[in-house]
């Protein structure tokens, strides 16, 4: 299950993004999982769960937001629909590229800190 990995850089990146305060100051982290970034949402929530007391996230929350992938012309900028074969614009029948939805992307954390 790679899901424990990305979970532990999760945690690695949240060390570096909450110092000098304490892994115990989190009450929230909010992740965007992509329909296309090959994460099971499911077993990262449960690695987090499994995970978070021995990285000291005791108190923490997990939230993930679902992505749908998005596709975008590379000529023109529309939006382009997914459909079965080539993606290619509707308007000029230029070449899609995927513009969201695949990656996991660390989105918010919320602490709980006595003095700011």
């Amino acid at each position: 299950m790679h899901e424990v990995s990305l979970v532990q850089d999760l945690f690695d990146q949240t060390d570096a993004a909450i110092h000098p305060h304490a892994a115990s100051a989190v009450r929230e982290v909010t992740v965007r999982i992509g329909a296309l970034a090959g994460v099971d949402d499911v077993l990262f929530r449960t690695a987090f769960e499994g995970c978070k007391r021995e990285r000291g996230y005791d108190a923490a929350t997990l939230t993930i937001l679902l992505e749908g992938a998005e596709w975008a012309c590379e000529s023109c900028g529309a939006a382009v629909v997914s459909t079965a074969g080539p993606l290619r614009c509707a308007t000029c029948d230029g070449v899609a590229r995927l513009r969201a939805g695949d990656a996991l992307i660390l989105q918010r954390l919320e602490l709980e800190v006595p003095h700011v």
